[in-house]
């Protein structure tokens, strides 16, 4: 694996949620637990707790443990007229400096000090999107100039490794040897 760190590449939120809400509130710290996810939050555990893929399927194995989502994205939407704050479309870690949707499958991103996360696939924007937000949907779910569609709603990950996780921590990124596209999960 190949491990870059970036001076820019930080966590700018954490949120965390023991409900089944759309939108999460921000905190001052969250706490990652290894093959679990994070610490209070409604969509930790070892199988889905997705409520759409709890009902299809209870005994998939978690792949969603942990929402991630660039800063980056809430810019893009202001200039089509949106506000959107950290935690609100559902993202457990809000980060700036890191292209999250370039990343390939299985990245590793170290978070603070100790948490580990492994990236195992994109968000796919749902209408729940557009039940916060009306519009917000197309705006973070579009189609690139080849006519393929761009999810712009972040990325879903596993904890590898447990820890805190608080605003201003620093992210590394350890690139898997063998490069594969994400693909929704």
């Amino acid at each position: 694996m190949t491990t870059t760190e970036e001076d820019h590449a930080v966590v700018v939120s954490v949120s965390r949620d023991p409900g089944h809400h759309f939108s999460k509130p921000t905190v001052d710290e969250v706490v990652l637990v290894e093959g679990w996810g994070i610490e209070g939050d409604a969509h930790a555990g070892t199988t889905v707790q997705h409520r759409s893929r709890v009902a299809r399927d209870p005994s998939q194995p978690n792949l969603r443990q942990v929402h991630l989502l660039h800063a980056e994205v809430f810019d893009e939407v202001a200039e089509d007229g949106f506000a959107v704050a950290p935690g609100q479309m559902g993202e457990n870690v809000t980060t700036r400096g890191v292209d999250l949707l370039g990343l390939p499958t299985d990245t590793v991103l170290h978070l603070g000090d100790d948490a580990k996360v492994r990236v195992t696939g994109l968000r796919n924007p749902c209408q729940q999107i557009n039940d916060f937000e009306p519009g917000l949907l197309r705006a973070v779910l579009g189609r690139a100039e080849d006519g393929s569609v761009e999810r712009k709603g972040g990325v879903m990950a596993v904890v590898l490794a447990g820890g805190a996780v608080r605003p201003g921590d620093r992210i590394r990124v350890e690139l898997p040897e063998v490069q594969e596209p994400l693909r929704p999960v």
